[in-house]
């Protein structure tokens, strides 16, 4: 209906009805049609599982990578299982992926008016999906974390410093501090400056791009973040043996490369834009369009990584950006555009399955789990005092066991709780309320106040100028 008003034009129907003298029943006519929108029912958007079973299959190489040089002396595997790097690019990806399609419509270049009408609600609560377990996980674990940095010989204005970036996410912003404590949280301090972005910023505008507009902003932030890796390569290696034996002599500038909030922005607004695209498909267009089946997109996008044991064995940051990416883009929308068709691949069906769905939802507490974890058993200064030693690299799959183990605890006993989800609601709703404005324009909302000392002004300036 609107873009039928939108290209007829209503003023164009109106005065040729004008003319014979029936306005009143034009408007009344459009006051119906208009009601008739309004109450018409929202077609209820068809829930995505396969994504969901994604992101296991993205956190577990992930996981092997941080501490795999302590479960094997293989250097093909080590070359191999030590790019953690790049996978957590799909997982930036994804989280852009499900808020563009989660907060914007189907078949319309709109954003979902009801979803962002409070974008300070939203922000908080997207912070809340994660800062609780984090806030636990860190809590629990902050004897160790303590102790670490006093056996480091740091001042104790340090460890308070690292304390406060740690419990405020924000060590993604900071170079030399990006791995403090527990440090693939870095991935969470990134996501909380996206998620302040998204509401106001990304989600609206991107939502009102065509297709063509969302293809050339893919191929633009693409380019820019090529650009920026081959500027890092350039300053460093272009080439790396493996992270493992191959250590940068630049790490601030390794860090601001693959920590900084900012590209992770532009992965998720690259997320965004995908999702965006197949949401404006039309029957038509899925009729027509060669289908690719996902399972080749998603194993080009993993056999990537197999570059570093031949001659062409790119840096993690060229991989990740020149061809991780952009093939596992590709990947989730033929697997969204597979999912909704009326014969699923076994690929979709694979990762949507109970399993991966069940998988899937163990991926955030392994993630922010692991570090710990794996500090515990193997971080020398930690495990000697504890243990006595260093674990032995055959009770590597032992402690894969025991993160998947803590993690479904602490998913069925903490994540799903319903205390703990009516905590966290409560808490983005409290904060909410006192960062009303934070992320809007209230020019034309100002308090009485101000409107009075305005006004005041406005009287001065007058009589000032008679």
């Amino acid at each position: 209906f609107r873009s039928s008003r939108r290209s007829n034009g209503p003023e164009h129907t109106m005065s040729s009805t004008t003319a014979n003298g029936g306005d009143q029943d034009v408007e009344r006519a459009v006051a119906q049609e208009q009601k008739a929108v309004v109450l018409a029912p929202t077609a209820k958007k068809p829930r995505i599982d396969c994504i969901d079973g994604c992101r296991f299959a993205l956190v577990f190489p992930i996981i092997v990578g941080h501490f795999v040089k302590f479960g094997t002396e293989n250097k093909v595997l080590l070359k191999l299982l030590t790019q953690e790097f790049v996978f957590v690019g799909g997982f930036f990806i994804i989280s852009g992926y499900v808020s563009g399609y989660v907060a914007t419509n189907v078949g319309e270049r709109d954003y979902d008016r009801k979803k962002l009408a409070n974008p300070e609600l939203f922000f908080w609560q997207k912070v809340m999906s994660y800062y609780q377990l984090h806030f636990l996980v860190s809590t629990l674990f902050s004897p160790m974390f303590v102790m670490v940095d006093r056996w480091m010989n740091n001042p104790w204005k340090t460890t308070v410093f690292h304390g406060l970036l740690n419990y405020s996410l924000s060590q993604a912003w900071f170079p030399s501090e990006a791995e403090i404590w527990n440090p693939p949280t870095w991935f969470l301090s990134a996501l909380s400056f996206v998620n302040f972005t998204l509401p106001t910023m990304i989600l609206p505008q991107v939502a009102a791009l065509s297709k063509d507009g969302l293809r050339k902003l893919m191929l633009g932030l693409g380019a820019l973040s090529i650009v920026q890796k081959v500027s890092y390569s350039q300053a460093w290696q272009f080439y790396c043996r493996g992270e493992y034996i191959c250590r940068t002599s630049s790490p601030h500038l390794w860090n601001a490369t693959r920590f900084h909030p900012f590209w992770a922005l532009v992965e998720v607004t690259m997320g965004i834009a995908a999702a965006r695209e197949v949401m404006l498909d039309t029957p038509e267009e899925n009729g027509s369009r060669w289908k690719v089946h996902p399972l080749l997109l998603y194993v080009a996008a993993h056999a990537s990584v197999a570059l570093r044991i031949t001659k062409f064995n790119l840096n993690d940051a060229l991989i990740r950006s020149t061809l991780f990416v952009p093939l596992y883009l590709k990947f989730l929308q033929a697997m969204h555009r597979d999912c909704l068709s009326s014969s699923p691949t076994l690929m979709t069906r694979f990762f949507g399955s109970s399993l991966m769905t069940r998988l899937g939802a163990l991926a955030f507490p392994m993630f922010i789990l692991h570090g710990p974890i794996g500090q515990l058993l193997y971080k020398k200064a930690v495990a000697n005092r504890v243990f006595g030693r260093v674990m032995p690299m055959k009770f590597f799959p032992v402690y894969l066991g025991i993160v998947m183990l803590a993690s479904h605890v602490v998913n069925e006993g903490f994540v799903k709780n319903k205390k703990v989800q009516r905590l966290s609601a409560w808490l983005s709703q409290f904060l909410a309320d006192r960062t009303t404005g934070m992320l809007r324009d209230q020019g034309d909302k100002l308090p009485s106040m101000q409107q009075k000392t305005l006004s005041f002004e406005g009287v001065v300036a007058s009589k000032v100028g008679k």
